[in-house]
């Protein structure tokens, strides 16, 4: 039996552009006092970086699969497929890079070995919604001889900044380290350019202030104004927005939002409704406020973004969007004002209505999530990054974590832990 260890010292969440490095320990679990008969021996093994593209039948009305590509491999065929037994369409792949052939093991012995990628700058982010699923995966395949292939597959988190995809990186002079004691490698000093231009346009993006106010009516009158300060956010920011209702000439008894995303089925790959077909636009609530308004002059709700969601994104099948989504019960009699309150000769009972005949309208408006700083470099550049961003942003980052995904190749058994 060998025993095969994948670690991601970086963690499993990565910048595309950024490099994911991996080590690759194989191991021979046997005692050493084992006999010599006990070697163990693997013809070879690669590692490949592949993105799984799966939608539903259902919403999704796709060509059908090129057949001269089979995806089934014989067991006695040594081609390594990295998405082989896995749903959906492999639609991004990265070379592939052999670790090593011909190697055996005695017991007890380990080696490891280094693997390193620069990851797609033009693939899709990961992404699990209702129509459509994205999920990039480390592939490492490893083969006994006369025996089938064993694949152990290293599940990971891809975030993609809009506007990168144009951008070169400079010149070894233009990106060398400010201190001439600091000594960083190529890809280091790619990451840490890269890391300096992606936190310079989130910060561009989501630091402007600048209040937008939209008045809220219905076919009877205005019923109030909403106050937002900005529309483009981070992941794992709150949404604050303010609610003024005492301009209003309309009753407004209940409110609530909704921070929600979009997955729109983009109209050439729409199924038809009457074929069956599931609807193209599917909405997924992440947070909800709801209150009852009636007499109330201003207030105010607080949204946040999870951060384990999708910033918004849009792809040849799919657009993803945020959006805060309203919904307003509004009463029907024009004299259901507050009044001032009054002396009485004697104590009287108030009462509210029991019945009131009343109207519900929504309204949607757009905004825009994009990833959270914290999540968009590697944690293994903490010292960089915090050098980096000192002047521009606030949050601390995390220490380092170490991802590790181990297989046995004569069982098959995957075991992982964070």
């Amino acid at each position: 039996m060998i025993e095969v260890v994948a670690e991601l010292s970086r963690g499993p969440v990565f910048l595309a552009g950024e490099t994911l490095e991996c080590v690759v320990t194989v191991t021979n679990p046997l005692p050493p006092t084992a006999t010599s008969a006990s070697s163990e021996a693997l013809a070879w093994a690669s590692a490949q970086i592949h993105c799984q593209f799966h939608a539903s039948e259902s919403r999704v009305a796709l060509p059908p699969p090129d057949s001269s590509q089979p995806d089934v491999q014989p067991e006695s065929q040594t081609v390594f497929l990295p998405h082989r037994g896995e749903r959906g369409q492999c639609i991004l792949s990265t070379p592939p890079k052999i670790l090593f052939c011909d190697l055996r093991l005695d017991p007890g012995e380990s080696k490891s070995y280094s693997y390193s990628e620069v990851l797609p700058i033009e693939g899709p982010p990961s992404f699990r919604g209702q129509s459509v699923k994205y999920v990039y995966k480390l592939t490492i395949g490893c083969q006994r001889v006369n025996s089938p292939i064993t694949l152990l597959r290293v599940p990971l988190r891809v975030l993609v900044l809009t506007g990168l995809q144009d951008v070169r990186f400079p010149q070894e002079e233009a990106v060398a380290p400010s201190s001439p004691f600091l000594e960083e490698d190529e890809c280091g000093k790619k990451d840490s350019w890269l890391a300096e231009l992606a936190g310079e346009r989130l910060m561009a993006a989501t630091s402007c202030r600048s209040l937008h106010l939209y008045n809220i009516s219905d076919g009877r009158g205005k019923v109030g104004t909403f106050g937002i300060f900005k529309s483009v956010y981070r992941l794992g920011e709150d949404v604050v927005g303010t609610l003024n209702l005492g301009e209003g000439t309309v009753a407004c008894l209940q409110f609530s939002v909704s921070l929600q995303t979009e997955e729109r089925v983009q109209p050439e790959y729409q199924r038809r409704r009457g074929a069956g077909g599931a609807p193209s636009v599917s909405h997924v609530t992440h947070a909800r406020h709801q209150e009852s308004c009636l007499h109330t002059t201003r207030t105010s709700f607080s949204l946040p973004i999870p951060l384990s969601s999708t910033p918004g994104f849009c792809t040849a099948v799919v657009s993803l969007k945020w959006r805060l989504h309203f919904e307003f019960v509004t009463s029907r009699e024009p004299g259901l004002v507050l009044l001032p309150p009054m002396e009485q000769p004697e104590p009287v009972t108030w009462t509210g209505p029991e019945q009131v005949p009343v109207d519900t309208f929504s309204w949607d408006l757009p905004i825009k999530a994009s990833l959270a700083l914290q999540e968009a470099f590697s944690m293994e550049k903490t010292a960089l990054l915090d050098r980096l961003f000192t002047k521009l942003i606030s949050v601390a980052l995390t220490v380092c974590i170490i991802s590790t995904f181990r297989i046995h190749i004569q069982t098959g058994k995957l075991e992982a832990g964070i």
